[in-house]
């Protein structure tokens, strides 16, 4: 399976996309960790876990997911955000440049990417 061996945290507030990405990664191979509907929820499921990466929708119900990529980069953990938005104006400075999926996402497109994590983490 193409993900085979990656641990990744799924941040979505709607029930059925967020159902449906965490299928669509489960199918490829990954552990998928949630999906976390709120930045606080996402944190305490991850509270020592290994993660190989994350996909953060960026408006959880009005809250952004920055908090929590801000955390993850800390980390060394690579993310891609989901977002319906087009402007990058959204986003703050220091994510403008991170990777973006738009909604809805394409099975292809999101297996393509979230494999670029293995590249990321930390071998070991």
């Amino acid at each position: 399976m193409l993900l085979s061996g990656l641990t990744v945290l799924v941040v979505e507030d709607v029930f059925m996309l967020a159902e449906d990405l965490s299928d669509q990664l489960t199918q490829a191979g990954c552990t998928v960790i949630g999906p976390a509907p709120t930045v606080a929820e996402a944190l305490q499921r991850i509270e020592g876990v290994a993660l190989n990466g994350a996909v953060l929708d960026v408006n959880l119900r009005g809250e952004p997911s920055f908090p929590l990529a801000e955390h993850l980069a800390l980390g060394n953990v690579p993310f891609i955000f989901l977002t319906g938005y087009d402007s990058v104006t959204v986003f703050p400075d220091k994510f403008r440049d991170a990777p973006k999926l738009t909604k809805p996402v394409n099975y292809n497109v999101l297996v393509e990417a979230v494999s670029r994590f293995r590249g990321s983490a930390a071998s070991g």
